[in-house]
């Protein structure tokens, strides 16, 4: 990036560590296009790095290597700006795998500029309102239970509400990574979701994650119920609605065999369910889907 107000990334982020899954992410929104393709970097079992304001996107590999080598969060901070003529435009938040956090802005960054720390988290931006969307955003991830990323979501949605980017709102984008939680389990990018061009980046960017939870996540045991009674009745008119039956009075194995078949177009199979059986949240789904 040139030295150029142009190419400030003018962002609030936060970044996160939840020792009970040892999941580590980042949350950020900027009046910046893709956003999530600069700011957040993170790797599983080592620590996450949010680089922004005249960001230098080597500060997340950089940074990450320190972090796997022992180093801790202050220290790699130390380091990263020691080498980077370009120190006093950079910001910089970063969590390591113990929980440590550090953050660091440069004495030329655009003012409101600056960051703060606490238990598991650092939360920093520049050009802002004012500092209440940083301290908003500490409260949030304090306060609030959940997983990290419902965390992390909160606390940018309350960092925006507080002021937010003085600029504006253009992207956002929250990535998590924990040991084997990618698809399959075959690699760690448990989540990565980004909103790069958008009116309402932090809205768009809970509504899509809302999405990746419903056809990612685990069934909850309170949510399976048996295909009998009422439930039955709303499956029967959903599936017609939705063109997979041609009557709501088709016996159970052409229901069975056409609910599997909405399963299998709309990519539900982790949340397909034993026959007789339905994921309650799947059933909400075909209730609010248009045909």
């Amino acid at each position: 990036m040139s030295n150029s107000a142009n190419n400030l990334v003018a962002t609030f982020s936060i970044v996160g560590y939840d020792p009970a899954t040892g999941e580590l992410g980042v949350a950020v929104q900027s009046k910046f296009l893709g956003v999530g393709s600069v700011v957040p970097w993170a790797k599983a079992g080592v620590g996450a790095v949010a680089t922004q304001s005249l960001a230098n996107p080597s500060y997340g590999p950089k940074g990450l290597s320190l972090l796997e080598e022992g180093e801790e969060p202050e220290e790699v901070i130390k380091q990263l700006t020691a080498e980077d003529s370009g120190r006093d435009m950079r910001q910089v938040g970063i969590v390591d795998a113990k929980g440590r956090a550090a953050t660091y802005t440069g004495v030329s960054c655009y003012s409101y500029a600056g960051g703060l720390t606490g238990e598991h988290y650092a939360a920093q931006g520049n050009i802002l309102v004012g500092q209440e969307t940083i301290q908003a955003m500490g409260q949030a991830f304090e306060k609030n239970t959940g997983s990290l990323a419902d965390r992390l979501l909160k606390a940018l949605d309350e960092g925006q509400q507080a002021g937010g980017d003085k600029r504006g709102k253009q992207s956002a984008a929250l990535y998590v990574v924990k040991e084997q939680g990618g698809y399959g389990g075959y690699n760690d990018r448990f989540i990565d979701l980004r909103v790069d061009d958008h009116d309402h980046p932090i809205r768009e960017l809970n509504r899509i994650y809302h999405l990746q939870q419903l056809y990612f996540g685990v069934t909850k045991e309170e949510n399976i119920a048996e295909i009998k009674g009422e439930v039955k009745d709303e499956l029967r008119e959903q599936l017609k609605r939705l063109g997979y039956i041609p009557t709501v009075y088709v016996v159970d194995s052409i229901l069975y065999k056409n609910f599997t078949a909405f399963l299998h177009r709309e990519n539900f199979e982790e949340r397909e369910l034993e026959e007789g059986k339905i994921d309650l949240e799947v059933l909400d789904f075909m209730k609010y889907k248009s045909v």
